[in-house]
Formats: structure tokens, sequence, C-alpha cells
């Protein structure tokens, strides 16, 4: 642990462009929906240097998915950027603290040049600042994409695959609405920079389909836009792991970052005129690891295997194909007590002993209901097959580890009363709540996605749905995972 409260606190910022600008597309599906060559707007990597007496700290934001394992930034890009910062400004590995915003935004190749770049230039931009922290509130973008269901298991909110019947549906979960936020100000008063924690995918897209840094470049251009000349906003991303942004699968309407972004940037700047900024801040950092458990999937995915081939013996054989389907519905919602025919010729059959129609009736409701049982059937069998599919995935990853436990790096920062933890998964929602509870500090926030990347980290009481959603099924970590974290992340935070 570095601390140093007697010497005046500085810092310096800079951000560097870095979205891909070469035609060529990438092949990962991660990036399916998204037209690389189409700058819609700005991705950037923005770097704020932090130092007081011999304490220095080193906050990187990328407009990126993650800094390894998914996307296109490699596995090799922190460690490649710290061993450069030490050669070039004696910046210890363990001050470095790099979050990603988990846009899905597509990078430049040179990605670890940039961000080394924009350290550099952060470092030599040192001026004394005063320092404030506070809150804001925003609970109008974003909601919990895991649904409970009536028959005790969850689903989830995604593109991959089709959501479960409404009648299903038993409840949603909760949302963190806290912005937490770090003001930084000239010795004159004028805004410096600004470092604001939220919890939400920023993954919704614009209408162009382009490269975006999403509602989080968005929120932060405005709080840029609205601040004194110069001001850098910077997002950390929260405990986003299980929050998506609000009607994530309209189809009724082209996919649209920007307002969800603006309205988060608003919320922001309103919080921001009432957080006052005052000298003589603390700064301290501490970098500790954390050995986790991994999991072993084999019997969720034999259990998974069960059920999908449950699920596919259970499809009925009905004379109906979707061209003959489409219409039987319009007739038999729009007229239901005559669907076959006009209202008299069914009272002519019945005053003359006949029931043609109605037998019609009767066979077609039927073909309907099975039919529609077994578009049911093939929508679980989607979201059956792909969590299956990340089951095994890990399975195979955690085999070819050779160890039985995933060594993590957990970072502690305080500034002033602004105090960061930080972790490298994606953390539930109730997760980041438990932790703000637990803190001996009143400003406690959390980063997930940072300084590594190890894919979703779901509570013990989520992974008992393993195989349901993509929270539980994209998880490395058995379900113990979650005290041990817990417990350390306050063990820091109480060090801080």
């Amino acid at each position: 642990m570095t601390t140093n409260t007697a010497a005046p606190l500085q810092a310096g910022f800079a951000k560097v462009d870095i979205p891909r600008t070469d035609p060529t597309t990438t092949t990962d599906p991660l990036y399916a929906n998204i037209d690389a060559a189409t700058i819609n707007d700005r991705l950037y990597v923005k770097a704020l240097v932090l130092r007081q007496g011999n304490t220095t700290a080193v906050l990187v934001t990328v407009d990126a998915v993650a800094i390894a394992e998914i996307g296109t930034i490699r596995d090799d890009y922190l460690a490649n950027v710290r061993t450069k910062l030490h050669a070039n400004l004696q910046i210890e590995a363990s001050s470095v603290l790099i979050n990603a915003s988990h846009c899905h935004g597509v990078v430049c190749s040179d990605i670890v040049e940039r961000t080394v770049e924009a350290v550099k230039k952060a470092a030599q931009n040192m001026v004394p600042v005063r320092v404030g922290a506070g809150t804001g509130h925003e609970d109008r973008i974003m909601e919990n994409r895991r649904l409970p269901l009536e028959n005790g298991r969850e689903a989830d909110v995604r593109h991959a695959y089709s959501m479960p019947p409404d009648d299903e549906v038993a409840g949603v979960g909760p949302v963190d609405p806290e912005i937490g936020i770090l003001k930084l100000e000239r010795e004159n008063g004028q805004t410096f920079a600004i470092v604001y924690n939220f919890a939400c995918h920023p993954i919704q897209g614009v209408p162009s389909g382009g490269n975006t840094a999403d509602l989080s470049g968005f929120a932060s251009k405005v709080i840029e836009d609205c601040s004194n000349e110069g001001t850098v906003a910077l997002f950390l991303q929260g405990c986003a792991g299980d929050i998506n942004p609000v009607r994530y699968k309209d189809v009724d309407q082209p996919r649209d970052a920007e307002p969800l972004g603006n309205l988060l940037g608003l919320s922001t700047l309103r919080a921001l005129r009432d957080i006052p900024s005052k000298k003589g801040a603390t700064l301290k950092i501490i970098n500790e690891s954390l050995a986790l458990p991994r999991a072993d999937l084999q019997q969720s995915i034999g259990e998974l295997q069960e059920k999908q081939q449950q699920l596919l013996e259970s499809l009925n054989g009905t004379t109906l194909n979707l061209k003959t389907f489409l219409p039987l519905m319009v007739k038999y919602h729009l007229a239901p007590e005559s669907p076959s025919y006009y209202s008299h010729r069914y009272m002519h059959e019945e005053k003359t002993g006949r029931n043609h129609l109605a037998k019609l009736d009767a066979d077609n409701r039927h073909n309907m209901q099975q039919y529609t049982e077994n578009i049911h059937t093939m929508e679980e069998l989607t979201r059956v097959q792909e969590n299956l599919r990340l089951l095994q995935m890990h399975q195979a990853q955690n085999a070819a580890a050779g160890e039985d436990t995933l060594e993590v790096e957990l970072v502690g920062l305080r500034i002033g009363d602004f105090v960061l933890t930080t972790f490298p998964g994606e953390l539930s929602v109730q997760t980041g709540l438990s932790l703000k509870k637990a803190s001996p500090h009143a400003l406690t926030f959390i980063a997930g996605v940072t300084n590594g990347y190890i894919y979703y980290t779901p509570t013990a009481k989520q992974l008992e749905n393993r195989g349901g959603a993509q929270e539980d099924s994209d998880c490395l970590l058995a379900p113990e995972w979650q005290e041990l974290y817990e417990n350390k992340a306050v063990e820091i935070l109480q060090k801080l």
C-alpha cells in the first residue's frame, strides 16, 4: 500500500482516439451487428495520473468490451502497458488501474501504444487540484436483465436467444441507480476532470450500426461539453453483469444509445452542482491478489444435455407449417366465435343440425396449440444450446488451466472521500449493493471489468441456476468465490 497526505495532490489527464479506422472487418461474433468501418462516434482511451509525494496512481479508462479474453484487445495488453510505463515513467505496475467501459466498440490495433501515449501526456500536464466527491441518481436508462420464472428458475434478456413466454415471468431483479462521482478542480475553481461510476451494460448500439462508445461515450460527451473547456470525463463501469439498457430487445424503434447516454450525462451534471471541492485530499492505492476457486462444470453440462434431449423429444408433429399457421392465428384471434367463415354460416349449420365448421375449428385450434408449444420448445432449445456452449467452453478452459484456482488482481483507491475497489469480472448488481452497505466509507464505489477479464461472476445464489442464463453459464468460478471476494474487498476498504 502506498499513501500520502502531507504533500499537495497533483493530477494530469489526457485522452487519445482509439477507434479502428482500417477497412478490414472482424469475424468475432461479439461484433456481428457492428459496422466497424463506420465511425458513429469517437472511442477513447483516457488517462488520469494522480501524484501526492511518493504516491502515484494511474487511472485509465478504455472504450472497449474488455482488456483481455474477449474483443479486439489482446491478453498481454495490461502487462505491456505496465512494462512501458515503468520503463518510460518509472510508474509501478501496482499503481496502474485500467477499466473497460464494456461497450462493444472495435478499437485500433495499436491500443498499447496509444494507452501509453495518453498516460505520458497526462503525466506531463500535472497541476495542483482540489477534490470533491458525491453521488447522483439515474434510474430511467437501465433494468435488471435476469427474470425470475414461475418454475423457480431464472432466464435473462439477450439478443442471442428468445425471451420466455410472458406468463412464465414472475418478477424482476434490482438495479443500482447511484452515480459515484469524483470531481477534480484547478486551484482557481475550474473543473479539471470528472470520474463517474455507474452500473449498466453500454450495449444498446446506434441506428447506423456503426462503431460506437455507446451510452457511456455519449454521457461523457455531454459532461465534457457542459463543463469548463478542456474538462475530461472518465466513465468507470460498475457492477453491471446483470444490468441491461432499457428496451434492449425493442423491435419497433432503431437501437439508439444516445438518448440514454444523454440522460446519464445530465444526471451526473445535476449532481455535480452540489458537490463542493476542497484541498488536502488523501491519495491511497492498494493492490492485492486473491485466489478464487474454479468450478467443475461437468455435472451442470450433463444436466443441461439431458434437458436438451427432453426438449427435443417433446416436439410433436403437426400438419401446420409457418405458412398455414400465421393466417390461422390471425383469423382465430380476430373472430374467435366464427373464425372460418362469416357468422351466418355457423348459424345455418346449427339450424340444420350440422357441426362441420365447429369440427374444423376444433381441429385447427388443436393444431395451432401443438404448433405454438413446438415454437416455445424451440425457443427454449436456443437458450439451452447457447448456455450449454458457454458451460462447455469454460469447462475446457478450467481443465486447460491445470489449476484449481484463478488468481485475480484487486485494487483499492482512495482520492479524498472518493473510495473505489475493483474486480476483473462482470459483477452482478447485488454484489455492488452489498459491498457499498458493508464498507466503512460513505462514498464507496465498485468498478468491474478492471485490470483483466474473467467473464461473468454472478452471486452464489445466481449460480444455483447454472445453464439457465448467461451470467451463471458464462462463468469460470465456483459459488464459493463470492464470499472470498467480498471478505477481501471489505478488508481492502478498511485499509483505505
